[in-house]
Parts: structure tokens; C-alpha cells; sequence
């Protein structure tokens, strides 16, 4: 059996963590065997659409490099790939049940749209089970009715006792009682299909291998289990993952406020670390390594190692290994990413790749650059107590003396390197019988105006350039 998984998402404006970690979790184990990626998009609650974002999913998973091998945009021999664009498709299987008997005409209020409005698209309808009138209905009957014009819905038919048994494997051999099932609807008034019933078909008919989902659908699988059961056909592989949670009690949410993917990347978060970060929340490799490439999770992921427990998203952690995947970039790489956040932040000519130097070593996320160059663009007034430095050494005095002696020196510096800079300035303390600190740091003072800075004095003096360099250690002695 060839192994094809399926990335499902409704198109509704963004692409939530937990969306991206169930769309990486499938394609993994479609990758790991060297099976197929399959995107489907599910449209079907037309009420939730939102115009474009079909082109954020695109966008999204290209950004993170999961490629799909079949899709609307790309087609494949299994299309349409829209569930909108399918609809004579669930109205054949769906009147096909009816007939094997797995399903009923009814002629009561369509509920199914309130129930996809609220939770998943998987709440049971508010007819519980054997309360129906229409079930006891004859399908002669009904379908005189329906060729009047009357208005109907197909609801599944639940007429087994006892339990259902299915396995899964995060959570083994599973048991739910046919009693606690609702008899919910499968196809609408208006012919769109309800999802209980839409990842059914869809699936069987693109001969998806193995379905994940996440942990909320598990109550839910006997259901469709019995519309397999009812077609013959053989139920996929179950992969249910637990939810991404915000804290030991919410669930993390686009409505409270919690960051989506598009929010991340515009904090400026790297898109790799981000799925670094969303592989290991519910997943655990074995080993002590946490860095991995979208390569090296293709070839160690293994579904066996998916967590049962929920994962709290720790922003934190995600933020340290941010600043890993930042410090492995490139000078020219991380140059590049820094380069928008520059412009948005800095008027000033100073010497950028400079500043990126500065910068790679000490960020954990690219919008840490605006905080840290603020500096740069406009000297923030300071009071002298900032030259004051037991550590260093430093007074007013010392201060004073120390910025009389570098001014002196850098306006003679041909070099302006930061090597050739801190030789200079180091061999100026000796030379004055003075501490390195007490040379250095009151001119890191002068320069930034702030106590803690992304660079030493020197870095700064090379960012600044030779004449700024001066102009504000001469605005410092002036203060002083």
C-alpha cells in the first residue's frame, strides 16, 4: 500500500500552529515512506470563507518547503482537490447510503450549519439518536416527497449496540459506545456536504492511507467508520494528535489573541525554526538533538513517537531556537533578513553589514533589531551617572579623562576596523596606565547613551563610522 496523507484546511484567513503542525505531521509520514502529500481544501461551511485565504495556504506551506504532490493548483489524477468543486460527487454517495441503508432522508429544520459553526465543524446535530420522525420514514415515501420540491437533509442511520472498536496510533485500541453516537447530518439542504461526511468520501476516493487529526475527532471516528462499513470500504489509518494549549487550560487560539503562523514570521521569527519548534510539540525524536532541518525530520519522523499528551506552546523556547537558527545563517543570509527591519528602523547612513555583524551573535528574533538600534538613529539624552562603573572603574572623572584621551587617538586612526580600533584603544589604556574598561566603556557610553548595548565600543564606532564616532565622544565631554 502506497502511503498518501492529506492536509485538509478550510480556508479561513490564516494558518493557526496547530493547523501547520498537522499539515507537517502528515506530510512527514507521507515523506518518510516516499509516499504522497495531498492538499484538499475544505470548503464546504461556506460561511466561514474568507476570500484569499486559499493563496495563504499555498503560501504558507511553500514558505516552509512542504511541497504537495497533488492540489487545486497543481491537480493530480484524484481531483477535483476543492470540496466546493465536488458536490454531484457526496450527492451520489450520499443517496447510495440511503440505499445500503446507512442513512435517511429528513425533512426536519437543517441544523448542520449551526453545528459547523460551532466546534470543528463537528458537533452532533440536536436530533439525538432514534429521535428522528424521518428515520422510521420509508425511502419510497421520501423520495415522492422530494420530487414534490419538499426541502431535505441526509442523516446518518445508527442502528448498532454495543461498542466500536478501531485503532489509533498515538492513543492504541479504542472503545466508544454506539449509544453515545448522534445520528448527524451527512449532506445539507442546499447539497453541500457536512464534514462528518465530506473526509469520508474524499478520502476513500483519493485513497488517502492514513488520516491525521486532531484529538477532538476521535469521539466522532465510529461514525465514520460506519459509513466505510456501510460502503465495504477499508477505514484508514487513524492519527489523532492531542491539541497545541496555551497553558494547562486554554487551547492555543487565533480568537484569544494567540499568534498564527503569519503572526510569527511578521515578529520576525524564521520559518524553519518556527517548524523546528511546531515538529517537537507532541513529538519526540528519541535523542537529545532539537535543531533539525525539514531533511532530517523526513528521514527520523515516526507517528509511533507522537506524544498522547497536549503540548503547551512555549514562546520562550521558540525564541531561543529562533536565535539558533538565526546564528547559523550566512553573514550574507542574515544580512538580507536583517535588511527590512533596517530600513523600517534607520535614516541614518552607518555601515550596515557592520551592524549585522554586531547583530547575529546577540538577537533571538529579527524584530529585536528595532529595539537594538534604536541608539543609532537618535542619541537618547543621558544623565553622567551612566559613566559611573564600579566594575569598570569608571567615574566622571575617569570618564572624562579616558574620552579625552580616545577622541585624541580615533581622530588619528586611519584604520577604521574593528580590530584596528580595539588594538587602538587597548594599546591607549596601556600606554596611559589605564584600565581597558576605563577607556572602552566610557566611549560605548558616549556612543549609545544607554547602559546595555548590542555591541562594544568599538563594534559601535565601526557601525557609527569615524565622523559620527567623533561628533557624539564630543558631545559626551562637553555633558561631562
Amino acid at each position: 500500500m502506497k502511503v498518501r496523507t492529506r492536509f485538509a484546511p478550510s480556508p479561513t484567513g490564516y494558518m493557526h500552529i496547530g493547523n501547520l503542525r498537522t499539515a507537517l505531521y502528515e506530510y512527514l509520514i507521507a515523506k518518510a515512506s516516499g509516499g504522497d502529500f495531498v492538499l484538499r481544501i475544505e470548503d464546504t461551511d461556506q460561511k466561514r470563507y474568507v476570500e484569499g485565504a486559499t493563496d495563504i495556504i499555498y503560501a504558507t506551506l511553500k514558505r516552509v518547503g512542504m511541497l504537495w504532490d497533488e492540489g487545486p493548483d497543481i491537480g493530480g489524477e484524484y481531483g477535483p482537490y476543492v470540496q466546493s468543486e465536488r458536490k454531484p460527487i457526496y450527492a451520489e454517495y450520499a443517496h447510495k447510503l440511503v440505499d445500503l441503508g446507512g442513512a435517511h432522508y429528513c425533512f426536519c429544520a437543517d441544523t448542520s450549519d449551526e453545528d459547523e459553526e460551532n466546534g470543528e465543524e463537528d458537533l452532533a446535530s440536536k436530533f439525538a439518536k432514534f429521535k428522528d420522525p424521518c428515520k422510521f420514514i420509508s425511502k419510497e415515501e421520501a423520495r415522492e416527497r422530494i420530487a414534490k420540491g419538499e426541502k431535505f437533509t441526509v442523516r446518518q442511520t445508527i442502528n448498532k449496540t454495543g461498542k466500536s472498536k478501531f485503532h489509533d496510533v498515538v492513543y492504541g485500541d479504542i472503545e466508544i459506545d454506539y449509544d453515545e453516537l448522534d445520528e448527524g447530518v451527512l449532506l445539507k439542504s442546499d447539497g453541500m456536504p457536512t464534514y462528518n461526511f465530506a473526509n469520508v468520501i474524499d478520502d476513500h476516493l483519493m485513497e488517502i492511507s492514513h488520516v491525521v487529526r486532531g484529538n477532538e475527532y476521535i469521539s466522532s471516528t465510529p461514525k465514520y467508520n460506519l459509513i466505510y462499513e456501510a460502503f465495504g470500504w477499508t477505514p484508514p489509518i487513524y492519527v489523532h494528535v492531542p491539541p497545541v494549549m496555551k497553558d494547562a487550560q486554554h487551547k492555543l487560539s487565533k480568537r484569544n489573541g494567540d499568534a498564527s503562523f503569519q503572526d510569527l514570521v511578521a515578529k520576525g521569527y524564521l520559518p524553519e525554526a518556527i517548524l523546528n519548534y511546531i515538529a517537537l510539540l507532541g513529538w519526540n525524536p528519541g535523542t537529545e538533538q532539537e535543531i533539525f532541518s525539514l531533511e532530517e525530520l523526513k528521514k527520523c519522523f515516526t507517528a509511533e513517537r507522537l506524544h498522547q499528551s497536549p503540548a503547551i506552546f512555549d514562546g520562550v523556547k521558540l525564541k531561543w531556537m529562533n536565535g539558533q537558527y538565526l546564528r547559523n545563517l550566512s553573514a550574507d543570509e542574515f544580512h538580507k533578513q536583517a535588511f527590512p527591519y533596517y530600513k523600517k528602523a534607520l535614516t541614518r547612513q552607518v555601515n550596515l553589514e557592520a551592524l549585522s555583524k554586531v547583530l547575529q551573535p546577540r538577537i533571538e528574533t529579527l524584530q529585536d533589531i528595532v529595539d537594538n538600534v534604536d541608539f543609532i538613529e537618535n542619541l537618547p539624552t543621558y544623565g553622567n551617572e551612566l559613566f559611573i562603573n564600579k566594575k569598570m572603574k569608571t567615574d566622571e572623572t575617569v570618564a572624562k579623562q579616558g574620552l579625552e584621551y580616545a577622541l585624541e587617538a580615533l581622530k588619528e586612526q586611519k584604520e577604521w576596523t574593528n580590530e584596528a580600533l580595539f588594538e587602538c584603544l587597548k594599546g591607549l589604556a596601556s600606554t596611559k596606565e589605564m584600565k581597558n574598561g576605563q577607556i572602552l566603556y566610557p566611549v560605548r557610553i558616549a556612543l549609545s547613551g544607554k547602559e546595555t548595548t548590542p555591541g562594544g565600543a568599538t563594534e559601535l564606532a565601526v557601525v557609527l563610522g569615524k565622523e559620527e564616532t567623533i561628533r557624539r565622544i564630543e558631545m559626551a565631554l562637553s555633558q561631562l
